[in-house]
């Protein structure tokens, strides 16, 4: 890598508030206020909204999507898949002479 054009790269604690959950990890991502880790050392903390702590996903409390009730009030709207286009035309016609 060129030497002096990256960004540094170091300790920083990600803490979700809304959980009450921070871990440690290396990111390019600064701040100005710092916080005092399990292992005493001072680091820079970003507070962040979400992470895998508070997430629903993670946490098992995602809601299920009725992606089975979608598809059917769309072709009861729409009509089935293969039927549109098609109308005068024979299947013939796309086949390819040998």
């Amino acid at each position: 890598m060129k030497p002096g054009i990256h960004p540094a790269y170091g300790p920083v604690v990600f803490r979700d508030r809304a959980a009450d959950f921070a871990f440690l990890t290396r990111s390019t991502a600064t701040s100005d206020k710092t916080i005092e880790w399990e292992d005493g050392n001072t680091y820079p903390v970003i507070d962040v909204e979400i992470s895998s702590a508070s997430h629903p996903f993670y946490t098992g409390t995602a809601r299920v999507l009725d992606t089975a009730g979608r598809v059917e009030r769309f072709e009861r709207r729409y009509g089935k898949s293969g039927q549109s286009g098609q109308s005068g035309q024979s299947g013939e016609s796309g086949k390819k002479a040998r």
